[in-house]
């Protein structure tokens, strides 16, 4: 049921994102790890203060999870050269994610042209059933167009950890069960 995939390298954090920034009091503070797979997985553990209904991540937090993992799959293939702004993002909400609890997102590339791609993904439960499934479809555009981007003053930069994981498992068919 489950396969396990070497990681390969973590991807950069920032200070103040609301998905990955380490210093953003109420945001998720995932890492983002690419796998030889050639799937990017993001780990995070949703909190009291990030609950829609009673003990359950809100779903709209859940959905910005999912984009950011579909968006920084690019990075697989491009680094920092590229970075993937949402044009579309199709959720579906099958289960309940709860809270205290780490929680995988999977993410990859499904179809690439020169101005955008396109990607799926899916935020699993530790029993690797899917709790939300998405389709995205992006812009691909250097940061400077974007924004200022000062990745120094952004903090925009790999953290090790001791607890970072060197094997992640994941359901072998998760994308079959996409609909």
């Amino acid at each position: 049921m489950f396969q396990t995939h070497r990681v390969i390298a973590k991807q950069p954090n920032s200070k103040m994102c609301l998905v990955c920034g380490l210093q953003n009091e109420p945001g998720l503070k995932a890492a983002f790890f690419e796998l030889e797979s050639r799937q990017l997985v993001g780990l995070f553990t949703p909190r009291n203060h990030q609950q829609g209904y009673p003990d359950r991540l809100h779903g709209g937090i859940a959905a910005s999870m999912l984009d950011e993992t579909i968006g920084r799959a690019i990075r697989l293939s491009h680094g920092d050269a590229l970075w993937g702004v949402t044009i579309e993002l199709n959720t579906k909400f099958r289960k309940p994610i709860p809270l205290d609890e780490t929680v995988k997102t999977v993410a990859r590339i499904t179809k690439e042209t020169k101005r955008h791609f396109e990607g799926n993904g899916a935020i699993l439960l530790p029993s690797g059933r899917v709790a939300v499934e998405g389709r995205g479809r992006y812009l691909k555009v250097p940061i400077d167009s974007i924004t200022d981007f000062d990745f120094e003053e952004q903090e925009w930069k790999v953290i090790p950890d001791d607890q970072d994981p060197e094997l992640i498992e994941l359901p072998r068919r998760w994308e079959e069960s996409l609909k």
